[in-house]
């Protein structure tokens, strides 16, 4: 009786390591396979839209603004981006310049700045936004020199004057000659000044007006993916 006792301990403990051994090989594959997926992930071209209410969504569920949009664009083509919504309401060019280094950890490939509209609106003295929107270029340019840059333009109601909002519509301009980026001549092409696509503020797109914005900057975008 003593002998079958031992034999079945020793049978029920190599029963326990080989139930042990299945267990942690199923964990091992688990684990290769989500480290494989966050490798996967990792390994993807970065698109980083960097701006204020606009490209975050303001009014509007952040997965229907168009760094949203931009995204489903790319998935439903099979292409390997991810998009980066880097946008912050009420954001002016000094406070994007004052955030920009956390999200230039990592690289992007393609950077697409929006910015300005805020400085616009509250009258800030053009020299102050040219320098703003040229040193986050520069500091992008000289920490990513591969990193394609886009600036998008904007205009701004005529309340502050004629010659200031005709001066900071050619501000844009001016801004890509100098750094030798590309721009996008108006972002809201098409959307501003159209109260059905746009909120009742008059100023952020509806989800239709986004979807439209969307196209305006894949049209700029392609070219570079």
């Amino acid at each position: 009786m003593k002998i079958q006792f031992s034999t079945v301990l020793i049978w029920g403990c190599c029963s326990l390591l080989l139930m042990n051994c299945g267990t942690n090989k199923k964990e091992d594959k688990v684990n290769q396979n989500s480290s494989s997926t966050e490798e996967k992930v990792s390994q993807r071209k970065l698109i980083l839209f960097f701006g204020n209410s606009l490209t975050a969504g303001y009014g509007i569920e952040e997965e229907d603004a168009f760094p949203g949009l931009i995204q489903d664009k790319l998935d439903s083509l099979g292409m390997d981006y991810q998009v980066i919504n880097g946008g912050l309401s009420g954001e002016t060019t000094a406070s994007g310049f004052n955030r920009l280094d956390w999200f230039l950890e990592d690289q992007p490939d393609v950077f697409i700045l929006e910015l300005g509209a805020n400085d616009g609106l509250r009258g800030i003295p053009l020299d102050e936004t040219r320098k703003n929107l040229n040193a986050i270029i520069k500091k992008v340019q000289s920490n990513y020199p591969s990193t394609k840059i886009l600036l998008a333009g904007m205009q701004i109601p005529p309340n502050m004057g004629q010659e200031y909002t005709q001066s900071f519509r050619a501000m844009y301009d001016e801004i890509a000659k100098q750094n030798k980026v590309f721009l996008i001549p108006f972002l809201l092409e098409g959307v501003a000044g159209n109260p059905e696509l746009n909120l009742p503020d008059g100023i952020h797109p509806t989800e239709e007006g986004h979807q439209i914005v969307a196209e305006n900057i894949w049209g700029h975008l392609e070219p570079f993916l």
